[in-house]
């Protein structure tokens, strides 16, 4: 048994290959849907200033800080979340890119609360932004990726919803009953938590703005009608794309962190077993705060997180049935049998000759009976197996999945894995 002492700390994890399988297929689904959109990649440091953290994100995240003093003397934080670092880059650099700006980063972040199904102390992100646009053209390019993703992934309007919501609805509301402006943070943080706290709980904090919570359940399931003309936008934005199906209009989202300026919005399971899939919205203020005022850039952007994706993707036979596809043992194109010992300087030689030509090839690096390496050659996903052995140069080539063989020489056999497909392809990670 592997000693205890050094098992992963609580909310971290381990990548054995088949995990790190998984982990790279939801990176490429993530990359490859963001090409699609015309979005490009950046990155940030792991380790920036905890003020930057401090400067504007409110809620819980000061709470949830990996924050240490480094040996220097500095106060800095394992980072948390990247739309900060976002708005510190894209206000140093944006002077170089053509806007609007369409970026997006994959990356692990760290948070320290208690790890539970769905959410850990590393997580991996999947963040895009759109900055320098303020029409709701914007946020709903934003939220026809983040639906494209889930579609990707092999999800349907049956198994998710992106729930959307405008926080200045709740501005005007809040105005509205008399809640004071240094006042309606704390207001929108018991919306933030409306439907996750128990009702009595919530009705005490609604006591400090006089608040009823059924006249807020009434105004949340009967919204007015035309209360987002924002949403009204968006929505018509998103029935063009033929994805109206995918959202509904839901004021209980608020969002937790206090850079949102706008509409944000939310990604569920609609079987309400987990936690959010997605979420974001627009954050027009936190360029122009984290550049001091030197840069004002309009801004909106999502976080899609892996652990909580990868339970929804368990929990649904469409999307399983596309990760097991994906994930499968497949390291190697042709594993290389040694039938006859003398022959391994020949088998050697084939191997690079293979590999020159972009071919994935796997050989035996010890002596082993041939029923074993062709054994080995199917558990590691190999689609032929070459047999070397006296009657070198002329090989036998099995086709593992059809059990079928043919004799052939080194030309002939270089001939049959080029045009069956099996070349170098760069890869998408």
């Amino acid at each position: 048994m592997p000693d205890a002492r050094f098992s992963p700390l609580p909310g971290f994890r381990d990548f054995a290959p088949q995990e790190y399988a998984l982990r790279t297929y939801l990176f490429n689904t993530w990359r490859r849907v963001a090409h699609r959109y015309g979005f490009v990649e950046w990155e940030a440091p792991t380790i920036e200033s905890t003020e930057l953290y401090l400067k504007k994100s409110g809620g819980e995240l000061p709470t949830q800080l990996f924050r240490f003093t480094d040996q220097g003397e500095r106060d800095i934080t394992v980072r948390p979340e990247l739309t900060a670092s976002l708005g510190r880059i894209a206000a140093a650099y944006q002077r170089e890119y053509t806007k609007p700006l369409k970026w997006f980063e994959i990356g692990s972040c760290f948070r320290y609360e208690k790890p539970q199904k769905g959410r850990l102390r590393e997580f991996v992100q999947f963040n895009a932004d759109i900055l320098g646009e303020a029409g709701p053209e914007s946020d709903a390019e934003l939220i026809a990726l983040a639906v494209d993703c889930m579609r990707e992934f092999g999800f349907t309007p049956q198994d998710f919803e992106v729930r959307i919501s405008d926080r200045e609805v709740w501005l005007r509301y809040a105005a509205e009953h008399g809640v004071p402006e240094e006042k309606t943070g704390d207001f929108l943080a018991v919306i933030d938590k409306f439907e996750r706290d128990r009702p009595e709980y919530c009705q005490e904090k609604l006591d400090a703005f006089g608040m009823q919570r059924a006249d807020l359940v009434e105004f949340i399931a009967n919204p007015p009608a035309g209360c987002s003309p924002r949403y009204d936008a968006v929505l018509a934005e998103l029935t063009a794309r033929g994805l109206q199906d995918y959202v509904k209009l839901d004021l209980s989202v608020v969002r937790g962190l206090a850079y949102y300026t706008g509409l944000v919005f939310e990604i569920f399971d609609k079987g309400h077993t987990l936690r959010a899939v997605a979420g974001g919205g627009r954050y027009n203020g936190l360029v122009k705060t984290l550049s001091a005022g030197a840069v004002d850039m309009p801004a909106t952007g999502f976080a899609m997180g892996d652990a909580v994706i990868a339970h929804l993707i368990e929990s649904c036979p469409a999307a399983r049935a596309l990760r097991d596809a994906a994930t499968k043992p497949d390291s190697c194109d042709v594993a290389l049998i040694l039938a006859a010992p003398e022959m391994r300087p020949a088998m050697l030689s084939l191997a690079s000759a293979l590999r020159d030509e972009g071919i994935r090839v796997d050989l035996p690096l010890s002596p082993a009976k041939m029923g074993n390496q062709l054994k080995r050659a199917e558990k590691i996903g190999a689609t032929y197996a070459v047999v070397i052995g006296s009657e070198y140069p002329f090989l036998s080539v099995k086709t593992l999945a059809t059990r079928e063989s043919v004799t052939t020489d080194i030309e002939g056999l270089t001939a049959l894995l080029l045009n069956n497909g099996i070349e170098d392809s760069p890869d998408e990670e």
